[in-house]
Order: C-alpha cells, then sequence, then structure tokens
C-alpha cells in the first residue's frame, strides 16, 4: 500500500511539474467536428467517475488533451464505431476547460466546464411515507405559452387527437404548483420530459431520444432546474421519471451507435415476453430469460444493452449528472424487471454512492407478491441477487383495491377481503417504508370509469390510499373523478387526458375553486371530491401514526343462511406508541354499526377521537354507524 502512495504522489508532482502546452491559436470545433459530447459537464468531489463520451466524424483518429490544469485524460477508449472515443478524467478542481484533439496537424477543441460541487448536494433527503406525491403527465397538464408547441419537431400540437401532443409544458405545471401543494401533495413525478422526437406519439416521452436534454416543446434544461427549484419553494420534491431499459428509434445514435452491442440486435426483430418469473424461478429456460433481457418493448424502442460496461457507465453518470445539476429528489425507473438485473443492480448502488439517502422506485409491473419482492433492495433472494432497489411499486394491492371498489355481490375472498389478503402478506416484504401505493397512474384505465363514475367509491379508495401504509401517489384529475375519452379509438390516449383550464380558452377550470363549483354535469362531484381529497392529503401530512406507524387490521363476517362470508367491510389502526388512526370502510350498500367490542385487543373502552373527515369530535364506541359506501377516520391518543 505504501508503494501505491508513494507512486501516486509521485505521478501527481510530475502532473503539477510538467510544461503546459500552448493551445491558445488552436480554433474551437465546429459543428461538423464534434455533434456530442457526454456528459455536458461535470462536478468535483463527485463519487462517481467522469468518463465523456465523445461523438464526431472519425474522432478516434485524434489524440486528446487538456488545455487547463486541473483536468486531464487518464485513458482513451476507441468504439466499434471510428466516430467514438471515451475518455476517462480525472477531476482535480472547478474550472473552464478546452478538450484538444489533434490529428497530425489538425487540431480543435471543445470547452467542458467543470463546477464546485453544491455543499450538502451528497446529502440530500427524498421522498419517503411522509410524502404525497402527485403524478402528472407534462403534455396534459396545462400549457403556459403556444410557442413552443412545435419547435421543429415532426409530431405536432392537435389536440382533437389524442395520440398528438396537445401541448402541455414545464412552465404550465410551474404556473400550477400552487394547487397541487394546496391538494395536500408533498412531491410531484413527471413522466419522462426528456426529447422524445418520435414521429408518432412522442406525448408520453418513453422513447427518448436525446438523454441529456429536455424536450423544446417542455422547455429546455434551465426550466427543468427552475421547475425543480420553484417546486421546492413550496414544499414539493421532485421525482424524475427515467428509462434505462430502452431508447427511441429517433435517437441520434441509432444512425450511429458506438458499439455493435450497445443496444441488442435482434435478427429477426424478438419481442420481450414480460417474464419477470425467469430471474427467480430456478427451472426457467436460458431462452426465456434471453427473451425477456434483450427482446424490445415495442418496434420503435430499442433494448439498450447493459451488460456493456460503456453503455452501463453512459447510464449511472447520466443519473447522476441530472440529480446533480437539477437538485432533484428521487427518480422513479421505468420497466424496471426488463433490465438486465445485475448491471441494473450496479447502477442503483452507483447513484446511492452517490446520494445514500436518495430514494429510487422500480416499476415491478406483477401481481405476484414474492416476485414483486424479489427486487427490493437487500430482499432475502434464495439465489443471492440483490437489486440495491430501494423501494417498488405496489402493484398487487393496487389490483386489490381496485377490484374490490367494484366487487357489490361479495363471498369468501373476494371485496375488502382482497385488500386484507395482499396487507396480511406484507411478511414477505423486506421494508414496507418503500413501497409506493397508489391505484391508478398513466398505465391505467381511469378509475372513474372502472368504479362506474360513482364519488362514493372514488372517496373510498382515495380513503385507503391517504391511510395504508406506503408511500401513497395520486394520478393528476383522480382527486376530481377524471373521466376517460369516448371519442376515440386509442385506449392510452383516452385515459391521459387534458387537465381543464390547463390551456388558454378552456371552458372548464378545475384548478380553481370557482370554476370546480360551476363545472358542468361530468365534473359535478369534481367539487366535493378535491375538498375531501384535500382534507385527507393535508391532514396526512401531520399525521406520524399514518407516515411512520403499524398497522393492525380487521375483517368483519356475516351470516347468510349456512354460510358466513366476507361483510365487504375493512377496518384497521395505523399507530405509533402514542397515536392512533381508526379507520372503518363500508364498501356496501347498507348502514353498519360500529361494534367497539370487536377492537378490544387494541383499545378497550370508549374513545374520544376526532373525525378527521368532518373535523368534529366523535366518541368511538358500540353503536356509531357508517353509512352506505362511505369511510370512518378517527385519530386519537393512546
Amino acid at each position: 500500500m505504501k508503494r501505491i502512495v508513494f507512486a501516486l504522489a509521485i505521478a501527481a508532482a510530475l502532473f503539477s511539474c510538467a510544461p503546459k502546452a500552448d493551445y491558445s491559436s488552436v480554433p474551437m470545433a465546429k459543428p461538423e467536428q464534434i455533434s456530442q459530447v457526454e456528459p455536458l459537464s461535470w462536478w468535483t468531489g463527485m463519487n462517481t467517475p467522469l468518463q465523456i463520451m465523445v461523438h464526431g466524424p472519425q474522432i478516434s483518429d485524434f489524440n486528446v488533451a487538456v488545455e487547463g490544469s486541473g483536468l486531464r485524460v487518464m485513458a482513451v477508449h476507441k468504439a466499434d464505431s471510428p466516430n467514438y472515443l471515451f475518455l476517462d478524467m480525472e477531476v482535480r478542481k472547478a474550472g473552464e476547460y478546452n478538450l484538444v484533439f489533434t490529428r497530425g496537424e489538425e487540431s480543435f477543441k471543445y470547452p467542458y466546464i467543470i463546477r464546485e460541487r453544491e455543499a450538502g448536494s451528497r446529502d440530500r433527503l427524498s421522498y419517503t411515507t411522509a410524502d404525497m406525491i402527485y403524478l402528472i403527465m407534462p403534455d396534459r397538464f396545462a400549457s403556459a405559452t403556444s410557442e413552443n408547441d412545435t419547435m421543429g419537431m415532426p409530431d405536432v400540437v392537435d389536440r382533437t387527437d389524442p395520440v398528438a401532443r396537445h401541448g402541455g409544458d414545464l412552465q404550465g405545471i410551474i404556473d400550477h404548483l400552487d394547487y397541487i401543494a394546496d391538494l395536500g401533495a408533498t412531491a410531484i413525478w413527471l413522466t419522462p420530459a426528456l426529447e422524445d422526437n418520435q414521429p408518432h406519439e412522442s406525448y408520453h416521452g418513453y422513447a427518448c431520444t436525446d438523454y441529456y436534454h429536455i424536450d423544446a416543446r417542455f422547455g429546455d434544461n434551465a426550466k427543468y432546474k427552475e421547475l425543480v427549484e420553484k417546486a421546492h419553494e413550496k414544499g414539493l420534491k421532485v421525482i424524475m421519471d427515467i428509462v434505462t431499459n430502452h431508447c427511441g428509434t429517433a435517437h441520434w445514435w441509432m444512425q450511429d451507435a458506438p458499439f455493435k452491442d450497445w443496444y441488442h440486435v435482434n435478427e429477426p426483430y424478438m419481442q420481450m415476453n414480460a417474464l419477470f418469473s425467469v430471474y427467480m424461478d430456478p427451472n426457467a429456460a436460458k431462452v426465456d430469460r434471453n427473451r425477456q433481457e434483450s427482446g424490445w418493448f415495442v418496434p420503435s424502442m430499442p433494448d439498450m444493452n447493459l451488460d456493456n460496461p460503456f453503455v452501463l457507465r453512459y447510464f449511472q453518470q447520466w443519473a447522476v449528472w441530472w440529480a446533480e445539476y437539477s437538485g432533484l429528489d428521487g427518480f422513479r425507473v421505468d420497466t424496471y424487471p426488463y433490465n438486465e438485473p445485475e448491471p441494473m443492480s450496479k447502477w442503483c448502488k452507483a447513484v446511492l454512492e452517490e446520494y445514500p439517502n436518495f430514494n429510487i422506485v422500480g416499476e415491478c409491473w406483477d401481481m405476484n407478491i414474492p416476485q414483486v419482492a424479489y427486487w427490493q433492495k437487500d430482499n432475502p433472494n434464495k439465489n443471492g441477487f440483490n437489486s440495491n432497489l430501494p423501494s417498488i411499486m405496489d402493484f398487487p394491492l393496487e389490483h386489490a383495491m381496485i377490484t374490490a371498489m367494484c366487487e357489490d355481490q361479495v363471498w369468501w375472498d373476494e371485496g375488502m377481503t382482497r385488500i386484507y389478503t395482499v396487507l396480511g402478506q406484507d411478511f414477505v416484504y423486506k421494508d414496507l417504508s418503500h413501497m409506493m401505493t397508489f391505484f391508478a397512474n398513466h398505465d391505467h384505465a381511469r378509475t372513474g370509469d372502472i368504479l362506474r363514475q360513482d364519488p362514493a367509491r372514488m372517496k373510498l379508495i382515495i380513503t385507503l390510499l391517504a391511510t395504508i401504509r406506503g408511500i401513497p401517489q395520486l394520478y393528476y384529475g383522480d382527486e376530481m373523478m377524471f373521466l376517460e375519452r369516448k371519442d376515440c379509438q386509442s385506449h392510452d390516449g383516452a385515459k391521459r387526458i387534458d387537465f381543464p383550464g390547463g390551456w388558454e380558452g378552456d371552458s372548464i377550470d378545475l384548478f380553481s375553486a370557482d370554476g370546480r363549483a360551476s363545472a358542468p354535469a361530468m365534473y359535478a362531484s369534481a367539487a366535493d371530491l378535491h375538498d375531501y381529497t384535500r382534507t385527507l392529503f393535508q391532514w396526512r401530512k401531520g399525521c406520524k401514526a399514518v407516515q411512520e406507524g403499524k398497522t393492525l387490521h380487521f375483517l368483519s363476517r356475516r351470516n347468510v343462511g349456512s354460510r358466513n362470508i366476507t361483510d365487504n367491510t375493512y377496518s384497521f389502526f395505523r399507530y405509533t406508541d402514542d397515536d392512533a388512526v381508526f379507520v372503518y370502510v363500508n364498501n356496501t350498500f347498507e348502514d353498519r354499526t360500529l361494534d367497539w367490542n370487536h377492537y378490544s385487543e387494541f383499545v378497550s373502552g370508549p374513545v374520544n377521537g376526532r373525525n378527521v373527515l368532518t373535523g368534529e369530535n366523535i366518541v368511538l364506541e358500540n353503536g356509531v354507524k357508517i353509512g352506505p359506501k362511505s369511510a370512518l377516520v378517527v385519530e386519537f391518543k393512546r
């Protein structure tokens, strides 16, 4: 070890004392000489090593040096394409540098900036069970201006077309941050805002065509950074939705990939099989695992090959760059189990080494609880795999809640029993505090339609979301029971509707109390549902029993003839040592009378509490009535 330290010290001394070359007469690179340099910049004090990718015609023929002290080239890697170089850099101090490229008598330079890392950046906090996450699709939320609608891109704005761009932008979100905060949200998750320049259906953003630039139709990088800053001022965290599994066919590197295996090339085309079990199944065939890892999501989304170390390093740096540049508070990773598991474990580890308190939630869309639990960090998997992924999305609970709300005639394992059964398997999960709970997102049908446009059912499912364990996520508009468009064939486009009032000239404005009060028949319940949601989530922000407490739940039964079946009610306590919340959900068409003796193992005798939904004092005791399709939420001291 002493020899190594000594050698490094000698190398550092030689580097600092070496005569500096004079590059003052070298011209700056022209656009036709350097096409891309990524990452766009870097910082001092980072754990993540800096590897710069340079793209330009025959750039691999050039030698590379740095003009200025404090940054130097440690190693140069050529790719399969002669138009790329990968530069391993040593970062010593902040400054403005020039990368100098020389081939014989030809020379040019490209500027590169190293900044001082912001104090405290490494220790930033992320989203937790104390938060409520509001999910927004930027193109469909609000438009501040029509001037950025096209920006020379092929997929133009047409609000009558459900799969075209509709013109929402980042400034539109900034303009309505007060609405989001007032609703009780403490974090926002935007579906991808990076450039998606696909010629069709680019509005959703999941086919990225430039990983380092915000889509110009949303704004630019500076506007995204401003969004984060303005959100923080309102007490809102920002979660970036990212895709490591695939890009879009219109990505610039699809015309000239650095390596032959930069993405998975399948001849003929191979579709993925969405068979997540191949990773933990001891009986799985290799051919099935290969299709899961290497098959494309859809023909317009090439599958990235994270087994290539340069691809993995690219995506590790990219995530860190956006976190450091914008000051965002966490990530959501799309289609997590479609990635190669081992490289993604390294990806997560790299991000967490840079930001130890960061939260990352993965989309592991599976209804099988053990298969979902497999993907959470430190889960005791039999094959020894550790994903390093802190949080997982609770799809089994989402499915149980939605299904239960739709069932009125129930027997043994239906209705509210479904929720009880799913939560009864919480022992499978490594960390319940790192599970995102939800009943809908951008990939689901609108809950209002599923629940037959019934505001009472919407209130029940919103109540569950606000009180059940985990990190709640609410899809924009569900607080007012948005419904799908009925004038189109595209299911995806139908459910990703515009927020009324988000565009100049909208005849309905559901962002304002006056607009909600005067809304037409299809939004007749908007004001009441909005206020109900607001009451619950504003209260939740200060309720430690719900944010951090344990759960004790109960399922009622009733006799029907000779059978004892579920009563289609569900009740539970969330509690700490000092505080408790009692929740009773009556999913029937009849009144239910509280049998307080049923809960004597938790509390004996009547309890004085506060009805969260009405603000009134209430005594929890035998005889309290809970109306049909309604809930009771009461907080009290233990």
